[in-house]
């Protein structure tokens, strides 16, 4: 069983090494990652059959990073490491695969790595829901790409333009292709994003100005980018109210 560990504290990362080495059942530890990002694109550089994951890290938290790892197919079983036992229980609480408690007994690890060598549909979707019912939203985007995982903050998004079954998610260091609908985008971040087209949400943080564009249209001019984009009769008053709100400098 190849095994992945993730933790931010290098110590905490050589003790699971050590550990998962002194435990019969061949496991092996292929990939350490310091924190979510580098997790995500360990696991797209090799198979990962389980994940030792810290909750609380820098960035991207535990709980986000197993949200994403439960899109991979097929995904690796995501075990919860953390110091805070009333965390842990409430991730088990979710149906979470497992947890772990530091310091962790290698024991304890013992039972844990032997659960998750069955990893089912629904646990995998129970990962999910960890996600969906936590109080933090996710910090960043992520999409597949040439046969590794992309990563973008929320905060440097620009707009989100829905093509058929894909968003465009047009970013301060390009674009990227995510396979989510846009109507799910606008209800996990409403105080972030705003429509003005039935296909285009644009960050509010970026709206500049409106301008007039041809045959009486409107355009939205977005900061950090060239473009202008349409914004449809239907959504311009909602816009307006935005600007005259005193939201934008």
């Amino acid at each position: 069983m190849n095994i992945l560990v993730v933790d931010d504290e290098p110590h905490a990362r050589q003790r699971l090494r050590r550990l998962i080495g002194e435990l019969e059942g061949g496991y092996r530890v292929v990939a350490e990652a310091a924190h979510g990002e580098e997790a995500l694109v360990r696991c797209a550089e090799q198979p990962i059959d389980i994940v030792l994951l810290d909750i609380h890290m820098p960035g991207m938290s535990g709980l986000e990073v197993a949200a994403h790892l439960a899109q991979l197919d097929p995904p690796p079983a995501v075990i919860l490491v953390t110091a805070y036992e009333g965390h842990a229980l409430e991730a088990f609480e979710r149906k979470v695969q497992d947890y772990l408690v530091k310091p962790v007994r290698r024991e304890r690890l013992g039972e844990a790595l032997e659960r998750a060598r069955v990893l089912t549909r629904p646990q995998h979707d129970a990962i999910a829901a960890v996600q969906a019912g936590r109080p933090h939203r996710r910090h960043h985007m992520t999409a597949h790409y040439r046969g590794s995982l992309q990563t973008v903050p929320i905060g440097d998004i620009i707009y989100l333009l829905a093509d058929q079954k894909y968003v465009t998610v047009r970013h301060d260091g390009g674009e990227l292709l995510v396979d989510e609908a846009l109507k799910g985008l606008e209800d996990e971040f409403p105080d972030l994003f705003i429509r003005i087209h039935r296909n285009a949400l644009v960050a509010r943080s970026r709206v500049a100005s409106l301008d007039k564009g041809p045959e009486g249209s409107t355009l939205v001019r977005l900061r950090g980018c060239e473009e202008r984009l349409p914004v449809s009769r239907r959504h311009l008053a909602e816009v307006r109210r935005w600007l005259r709100g005193g939201a934008i400098d």
